[in-house]
């Protein structure tokens, strides 16, 4: 290669060195998620079998303490939904609610063992009708004679307080939490009525 032509590729090289210097910066990576929204139970393991206590199964049976830790930043209210997803009512897809609870105070930590009946609760809480019809928390119930039934309780952290009340049904606030959900959280628990 001449003269004329190392000076020539020199040239250009100096020129173009800088666009390489400037190239864009990757971006920053994103820091790890923290641990998502969690419900627990003294009562029973996530995935465990119910004590007969909190059941149908007991004439004094009560609902079950619940804790809830991990809230998302935001959170307004929580709303809870008590349901067996393993029962199919008149053929169609809706199943047996058991419990359902909204406007829970987005400082609210949990419930306490035995809520009690009624349209609301001491801390304001909205406690919504279940499949009976009763303002208040139906203990699971399975018959003895078929498999274990998965009694699930699914809650969700809000970023506002639905309007709504005591008589709403589950389509209500479900279709009232859309677009508003922060975190969800589920427990499940089985349970199927001792054999006699």
């Amino acid at each position: 290669m001449n003269r004329k032509s190392l000076m020539t590729a020199a040239l250009a090289f100096a020129i173009s060195a800088p666009a390489f210097a400037q190239a864009p910066a990757q971006p920053a990576a994103r820091p790890a998620p923290g641990p998502g929204l969690t419900l627990t139970t003294t009562a029973y393991e996530d995935g465990g079998v119910i004590p007969v206590k909190y059941t149908s199964a007991d004439p004094k049976g009560v609902s079950p303490e619940l804790k809830w830790t991990n809230v998302p930043a935001g959170t307004v209210t929580f709303a809870l939904i008590f349901h067996d997803p393993d029962v199919s009512i008149q053929k169609k897809l809706g199943d047996v609610l058991h419990g359902m609870w909204f406007n829970i105070p987005g400082t609210a930590t949990g419930f306490a063992e035995g809520l009690g009946a009624g349209p609301s609760l001491p801390d304001g809480t909205v406690q919504a009708k279940n499949l009976r019809g009763q303002n208040a928390y139906m203990g699971p119930g399975a018959g003895a004679a078929g498999p274990m039934h998965h009694y699930t309780f699914e809650l969700y952290a809000l970023d506002t307080k639905l309007d709504l009340t005591a008589d709403a049904t589950r389509d209500d606030v479900l279709k009232a939490i859309d677009g508003h959900i922060l975190g969800k959280a589920v427990l499940v628990g089985r349970f199927k009525r001792p054999a006699q």
